[in-house]
């Protein structure tokens, strides 16, 4: 099999397939990014074009995909199955599946949910939608990278649009998050006493702890890029629209991680969002 694009999720994925034994030939656009898999068992491919039966994609967004694709083409087999895990939106799915048409190849829709470690561990959760005659064939690869596959039907797009009502709401969380603790800061409020008020209640989730300890940490390690959530925040907005639903928090959402990008800190942890609040040219906060 071919994983076509080795970032942060990419990269993780392949690792998890690797550890379930299966082969993995890896691909990257800039093909030193997927070099370091090749300590891990993978063979690395100078172009895309690798035979495989199975190629999953993961990659920024729908362009990078279809170009991914593209280059793959050649070296894959008719009736090759196309695992695509990219978030795209609704919008996306008809050049991508008329790009599998094209190339012969059969397009499962396949998003998943997750961060780094979850993908460098197998325990993602697939949405999945595509064919009931290629599940067979997907379940070794499926079960090394997700804890859980939801098949949520046969015909793309069902996946993904699932998977845009998941992550608006870990981006609405995530914002809800970094403003608290922006808030916090403004008030001079021990944080720490924020947490403590809300602790086994109902307005208590794990979520809520994973991102304030990551930025009272300062270490913004991505697990979930500012960059990708906003692009996957206004796949968010842009589908509300489409569907006649006006969607404000999102867009405000998608407003703040492209004032904590031009703040510097686009390759950091969305929790960067924190940063929006704040006017300093690298987002700084009062005091800081």
């Amino acid at each position: 099999m071919a994983v076509l694009g080795t970032g942060i999720m990419g990269a993780a994925m392949a690792r998890s397939l690797l550890r379930a034994g299966l082969d993995v030939a890896a691909w990257n656009r800039t093909p030193s990014r997927a070099e370091p898999l090749a300590a891990d068992g993978a063979r690395t491919a100078a172009s895309a074009a690798e035979a495989a039966d199975v190629v999953v994609t993961m990659v920024h967004d729908a362009s990078a995909v279809l170009d991914a694709v593209r280059a793959a083409a050649p070296g894959l087999r008719p009736g090759a199955v196309w695992l695509q895990t990219t978030t795209v939106g609704p919008g996306d799915l008809p050049r991508l599946t008329a790009s599998a048409r094209e190339h012969g190849l059969v397009y499962v829709d396949a998003p998943v949910l997750g961060t780094r470690g979850p993908a460098e561990n197998g325990e993602l959760t697939v949405l999945a939608a595509g064919p009931r005659d290629v599940r067979d064939r997907l379940a070794p690869v499926l079960e090394a990278v997700g804890a859980r596959t939801s098949w949520v039907g046969e015909e793309p797009g069902a996946a993904t649009r699932l998977k845009l009502v998941c992550n608006s709401w870990v981006l609405t969380v995530t914002h809800g998050v970094a403003e608290a603790l922006a808030l916090a800061k403004g008030l001079d409020v021990d944080p720490q006493d924020f947490l403590d008020a809300v602790a086994g209640g109902p307005l208590d989730m794990g979520y809520l702890r994973a991102k304030a300890a990551l930025l009272r940490s300062g270490e913004l390690t991505p697990g979930f890029a500012v960059r990708t959530a906003e692009k996957d925040a206004r796949l968010i907005v842009a589908a509300g629209e489409a569907a006649g639903v006006r969607l404000d928090v999102a867009a405000a959402g998608a407003e703040r991680l492209r004032r904590a990008a031009g703040q510097g800190h686009g390759d950091e942890d969305m929790a960067a969002s924190y940063h929006a609040s704040f006017d300093g040219p690298d987002g700084s906060s009062p005091g800081a």
